[in-house]
């Protein structure tokens, strides 16, 4: 199941004294936070919305004034909120693009239609993204590499993955030191 709204970015402290807010965003262009007219947060198992009154982009920072807000205290009772914006409202996707919340939960297979496990997370920690899965192993990490992952369907919440090459650079977590084994 697609997800109605996907996470672009965190307030991280207040920014000034006339209720600004900085943010950790999650997207790859910032400058994106301009064209927003509001932003929603998670509220009572639902989505609030949060209009978007002013909008700075300083290198890779983001600065946002909202509505309601108006001071340094009320800036402060925002801080480490997730924003969310609704799916109408999301960047246009390429061919071999994904949103992290529509693959979170997939069952991941070999080419075979072997189970291999269900993705827990995605980190984002350079160039290559790493799934991380729950498998009956343990936890495996897999760089997002297109040898590796064949397809990934986010509508069908699967994921075909090829096992060699899944062999020579998937990673199991050792349960028992921070250490990993390539032995997959």
């Amino acid at each position: 199941m697609l997800a109605p709204y996907l996470l672009i970015g965190e307030i991280t402290r207040p920014q000034g004294i006339r209720g600004e807010v900085k943010l950790r965003h999650y997207t790859d262009d910032p400058s994106r936070f301009e064209t927003l007219e509001q932003v929603f947060v998670e509220k009572d198992g639902g989505y609030a919305p949060l209009v978007i009154t002013g909008c700075r982009v300083h290198k890779d920072d983001v600065f946002l004034s909202l509505q309601g807000v108006a001071d340094r205290d009320g800036a402060e009772k925002l801080r480490g909120l997730k924003l969310y914006v609704d799916r109408a409202n999301a960047r246009e996707l390429t061919e071999d693009e994904v949103f992290i919340a529509d693959i979170l939960g997939a069952k991941a297979f070999d080419t075979q239609g072997n189970p291999i496990g269900t993705l827990r997370e995605v980190l984002t920690p350079g160039s290559v993204d790493v799934f991380v899965l729950d498998t009956p192993r343990g936890t495996l990490m897999v760089p997002a590499l297109k040898t590796v992952l064949l397809d990934i369907d986010p509508a069908q919440g699967k994921i075909v993955m090829d096992e060699t090459r899944l062999e020579e650079v998937g990673l199991y977590e050792d349960r028992n030191s921070d250490a990993v084994s390539p032995d997959v």
